[in-house]
């Protein structure tokens, strides 16, 4: 891999903090350059200085545009086949999610769905969404599967996912959700699908080492909070690493297994008591906010992401990209939704939807910052400011994206130094 000089840059980028406290400001410099090998980031900093005696490379000129650490989108559910656009009908005509659900829509549908799809038109499909996230400045994703809700379609599900990763510029992060609903075959019998999940499918899972975490969807509806636990603890002795959807449509308890299990995220939580908030601090539970749900089932109450901040949690942002209740790859539409709902700042929207965003996968020593050691994944935007890219919203500003020193998107643009 040759290395790679980006110059003539307006750097902008979270920096890890030193004393384990979320650090919201960004670095800003310019006239800004970054050198890279073998994917890393070998040097970064002022113009002049990283330039100095500098070995052979290539070379791209970011014509004075803002560069950012590529966005990391930690809450996707790209692993579906057909959409649901009849269902965004139905809610238009006033239809809730619960309603929807329960009358066999929702992620039931996507089940059947699956579960009726050739592996390889599936795997053609996630490829394509993944085209999406890139073009919009996304070079990492977090990815559940969840819509099998059996050993074999999970599996399959987890496996496509492996399968597109080694297709795609996209680095995937896998996560196990077999605990996404109780299936139709299973309605009158939800104890033994719990035990399938914690019996057959975290074994299997674990052994062919097809994920990194294991997730669930607590709510009243689909799984209590006390089943909840017993799955996510179970899959953590298996050696999965804990997520759960918490909180998102009543207080379901969510938040609080999210506590007692250590969980590296919880998600959703538009309705967890700010009491909570110091015990998901003192938990090292990252708060993944997806403002971008609430906005596309028409919620009344977000995430109270203000209040999050004041108490010291690293608040992160995502697409929640699904078929569902969230039906976009444009992690930067959602930096403008948490803006104007979770009233965060142009600035902290950028750290939600990167360090922090590493930081819910586990990846904050990798990813989600400009910093000398982790991976040079940037985007080059057409902007000259961190504000614009919430400001000027619904359309595309990247103009070019590299991931671990490669250029990916659209195409390469480098001339020999």
């Amino acid at each position: 891999m040759p290395a790679l000089l980006i110059h003539n840059a307006r750097l902008a980028t979270p920096v890890t903090s030193t004393n384990g406290a979320p650090n919201w400001q960004l670095h800003e410099i310019f006239p800004a350059a970054l050198y890279c090998e073998n994917g890393r980031i070998v040097r970064i900093g002022k113009e002049p200085e990283v330039l100095a005696e500098l070995p052979a490379c290539e070379q791209l000129d970011a014509g004075k545009k803002l560069i950012t650490p590529g966005l990391v989108d930690c809450h996707t559910h790209p692993v579906f086949f057909n959409l649901r656009a009849h269902e965004f009908v139905q809610r238009v005509q006033g239809k809730t999610y619960k309603e929807i659900s329960a009358a066999g829509g929702g992620i039931r549908y996507s089940v059947r769905d699956l579960r009726q799809a050739e592996a390889a038109a599936l795997l053609q499909r996630v490829l394509e969404r993944l085209d999406n996230f890139l073009q919009y400045g996304t070079t990492t994703i977090e990815a559940k599967s969840g819509y099998g809700l059996s050993l074999e379609h999970e599996v399959q599900s987890l496996e496509i996912l492996q399968q597109a990763a080694q297709h795609h510029p996209v680095e995937i992060v896998p996560t196990f959700l077999g605990a996404h609903e109780v299936p139709d075959e299973f309605r009158e019998r939800r104890e033994d699908y719990i035990k399938l999940v914690i019996n057959e499918m975290i074994p299997v899972v674990v052994q062919k080492k097809l994920a990194h975490f294991a997730d669930v969807f607590c709510e009243t509806h689909v799984f209590k909070a006390e089943e909840s636990r017993r799955i996510l603890s179970a899959a953590k002795a298996a050696g999965l690493r804990p997520k759960i959807h918490a909180d998102q449509l009543t207080t379901s308890g969510g938040a609080e297994v999210a506590i007692a299990v250590g969980a590296v995220s919880a998600d959703h939580l538009e309705n967890t008591p700010p009491a909570l908030f110091e015990n998901l601090r003192t938990s090292g539970v990252v708060p993944v906010l997806l403002p971008g749900a609430d906005f596309f089932i028409r919620a009344t109450k977000y995430a109270e992401a203000r209040a999050m901040i004041a108490a010291g949690l690293p608040v992160a942002i995502s697409t929640d990209f699904n078929p569902g209740t969230c039906m976009t790859e444009n992690l930067p539409m959602i930096m403008t939704l948490a803006c104007l709902h979770l009233r965060m700042t142009p600035a902290e929207a950028l750290v939600a939807a990167t360090l922090h965003a590493a930081q819910a996968v586990a990846l904050g020593n990798q990813i989600g910052s400009l910093e000398v050691g982790k991976q040079a994944d940037v985007v080059i935007w057409q902007a000259e400011a961190v504000e614009e890219i919430s400001y000027h919203f619904a359309v595309n500003l990247v103009q070019q994206v590299i991931k671990k020193g490669r250029m990916v998107w659209p195409h390469d643009h480098v001339s020999k130094c």
